[in-house]
């Protein structure tokens, strides 16, 4: 490890001043804009790390004590440099990134579809209208008219940036900023294509084709890789997301991979039962209700609910019972009532605990 106070060429006990002077003017000689040998750019690692130990005096004082300072010397540090060089000059020490490319890649589109409950049980097919970007049918993507092309540019000639002289405290170096006259392409489009205004897209109405799978729910979103809009100067498709926004059903809502629904039944029916047909989404279903059902219970018939968008099978139905109480009887039917409840006596309606279970759940219609 060569010492620091050796490679700026001053005394140990040099003050700031000293050691700032010896360091700009070894900085001059060595700098690689002004000399690009290779030695001379190693030896200019080791006067700018000499500098950033000895000019900062709790560095120095640890680096005088038997310290290395500044954590050791290694390529990266030079990196540093060459950072805050950027920062101060925006050029990176004179080295040229080259022109930039006209094609970028389009954005991504999000857009949302509603489905009703039945297109869910089974999944659907939608063509779906989307306004976008595409690609300039005139230009195909490359932003000039037909029959002409892109130049290259006269000032960067081609390379996008252009070098310039800056006096600092290291003496006259060498930047690079993005050519102005082609915005750092490198090239400039002479003839723009007119349908497009050179940008090699335009804005139009297409259709997406789309196989939205069984299950989907409120809030998911499929991804469509490509489908979004065209990207400038012919760059490739952004992604189309679309957003699934399932529509309230007044009869069916959902649990997961279930339907809920109620039935009312006439008291009359609770209390001999009998055999119901219950429209579902997918077709009718027979539903056997047992002499003296309750109100509040569950009849579930297996695999008759939402394919399952993971996995294999569907959901199940289940139906909560409500048993519907008449209100207005004429005399006979009062009468018949009153002989029926005095042969079936019953203790006193009491206080019980209170119970909520699925069947109030089953009430409440899916909002989405």
């Amino acid at each position: 490890m060569a010492d620091h106070y050796e490679v700026l060429g001053v005394e140990r006990d040099a003050s700031t001043d000293e050691i700032k002077k010896a360091y700009r003017k070894l900085a001059r000689q060595l700098h690689p804009d002004v000399n690009p040998g290779a030695d001379a750019s190693e030896q200019f690692k080791l006067v700018t790390h000499a500098y950033d130990v000895l000019s900062n005096p709790t560095e120095r004082q640890k680096y005088d004590r038997g310290g290395q300072g500044g954590g050791g010397f290694d390529g990266g540090n030079f990196g540093n440099f060459g950072d805050i060089f950027e920062t101060f000059f925006g050029g990176g020490g004179g080295q040229s990134r080259g022109p930039r490319s006209r094609r970028e890649r389009g954005q991504d589109a999000l857009l949302r579809v509603e489905l009703d409950l039945d297109e869910v049980i089974f999944g659907t097919h939608r063509e779906i209208e989307v306004d976008t970007a595409i690609v300039c049918a005139t230009c195909n993507g490359s932003c000039c008219q037909p029959g002409t092309s892109p130049v290259t540019c006269d000032i960067c000639h081609g390379t996008g940036n252009i070098q310039r002289a800056v006096r600092s405290l290291l003496g006259n170096v060498m930047t690079n900023s993005p050519c102005g006259s082609c915005r750092g392409y490198g090239t400039v489009i002479a003839t723009p294509c007119v349908t497009c205004q050179g940008q090699g897209r335009v804005r139009a109405r297409r259709t997406v084709a789309v196989d939205i799978p069984a299950g989907v729910e409120t809030g998911l979103r499929l991804q469509m890789p490509g489908s979004g809009e065209a990207g400038p100067a012919g760059g490739p498709n952004g992604d189309l997301y679309l957003e699934m926004k399932v529509r309230h059903h007044d009869v069916f809502s959902r649990d997961g991979d279930d339907l809920l629904a109620t039935i009312e039944v006439p008291m009359t029916d609770a209390i001999l039962g009998t055999t119901a047909t219950v429209k579902a989404l997918d077709g009718d279903i027979a539903v056997e209700l047992k002499p003296g059902v309750q109100s509040a219970e569950v009849i579930t018939i297996k695999e008759r609910g939402v394919t399952k968008l993971r996995g294999n099978g569907r959901g199940d139905l289940k139906i909560g019972v409500h048993v519907v109480t008449p209100t207005k009887l004429d005399h006979k039917e009062k009468e018949l009532i009153e002989q029926f409840a005095a042969r079936h006596k019953t203790p006193a309606p009491a206080l019980s605990q209170f119970q909520q279970g699925l069947f109030a759940k089953l009430r409440d219609r899916f909002l989405g």
